[in-house]
């Protein structure tokens, strides 16, 4: 029975695209996709569209591994307008008090101070997470507020940048479902003063290299290169893929034989040597350790399979 044809090409990859301000990560992520006409195509976490910077973007197979990003820790640098507390806890939102400014540097540090390592975070009614089959933003916009359970973040660096007139500017190294926001909005009300983002910028997911982002413009820019040279435009956007297997290249890779490998594109557990006593791996084949896959130490010390590549032709 033949493979049902999809539309669009098969493209396999991660874009690192640096998302301008004022774009929804959805649409970011719908305007990539039928640039490169991918069949398929999805994004590693949202960034707000007041936000800007790193927003991996998974094209084909390298979707399945997709989730492995949402968990990875991020990075970012912010700037906080103290004295104004917004509805949002961004300058999006309408400001819901106003106070003075008064406290000192020691002050700040301090406050700063409380947030670094792991703490708990009651996340913004602003967010996208669920609550009865909603996301918490459609409430918000309703005036609607519904109760939300702490979770435990970890902070692993918040630098102090500057503090000129109202402006604090931070940068900070965190742990998954960290909203920056609600820290920012949270520091305002340590400082008895209130404050809101006015400006953030994801400078990096897990450990993808910054100067590999690539904006729309430049996208834009090389598929009219390849239009006014009279070649397919592909051949200028593909290059700027990383492998799908990036996503997960914090895991002990496994090499396997072809044969061994075999049974694991079977859906089989096999034991292989190396392999460690337990977690999840990545799986590669043969010499050319071609990756195939994801699998996760199993009770007996086998590698189950867990998401594996399929392999397309065009």
């Amino acid at each position: 029975m033949s493979r049902p044809r999809r539309r669009g090409r098969d493209i396999h990859g991660v874009l690192l695209l640096d998302k301008s301000i004022g774009l929804s990560s959805n649409d970011a992520l719908q305007k990539v996709k039928r640039l490169y006409n991918a069949n398929r195509a999805g994004h590693t976490g949202a960034l707000d569209p007041l936000a800007t910077g790193m927003l991996p973007l998974c094209l084909g197979e390298a979707t399945k591994f997709s989730r492995f990003l949402l968990d990875s820790d991020k990075r970012y640098r912010v700037i906080a307008r103290m004295g104004q507390r917004t509805d949002t806890s961004d300058a999006e939102g309408a400001i819901i008090s106003e106070r003075e400014v008064t406290f000192s540097q020691q002050q700040l540090d301090d406050a700063l101070n409380s947030f670094r390592g792991e703490t708990r975070q009651i996340p913004s009614m602003y967010s996208a997470l669920k609550y009865e089959g909603k996301k918490l933003y459609e409430y918000a916009r309703q005036g609607i507020e519904v109760p939300r359970e702490s979770r435990s973040i970890t902070v692993y660096e918040l630098k102090f940048i500057r503090w000129e007139g109202f402006e604090v500017e931070l940068e900070i190294h965190c742990s998954k479902g960290t909203y920056i926001r609600t820290i920012v909005d949270d520091l305002g009300e340590k400082l008895g003063c209130g404050a809101h983002v006015t400006y953030l910028r994801r400078l990096q997911v897990a450990t993808y290299p910054s100067e590999r982002m690539v904006t729309m413009e430049k996208l834009h820019e090389l598929i009219a290169q390849a239009e006014e040279q009279g070649i397919e435009p592909r051949l200028l956007l593909d290059p700027l893929l990383l492998p799908m297997d990036s996503a997960c290249e914090d895991f002990p890779e496994v090499n396997l034989l072809p044969v061994v490998a075999g049974y694991v594109k079977q859906g089989q557990p096999v034991q292989a040597s190396g392999a460690p006593a337990s977690g999840m791996v990545r799986i590669t084949e043969g010499e050319e350790r071609k990756f195939i896959g994801v699998g996760e130490i199993d009770d007996d010390g086998r590698i189950a399979p867990r998401r594996l590549v399929v392999e397309y032709t065009d």
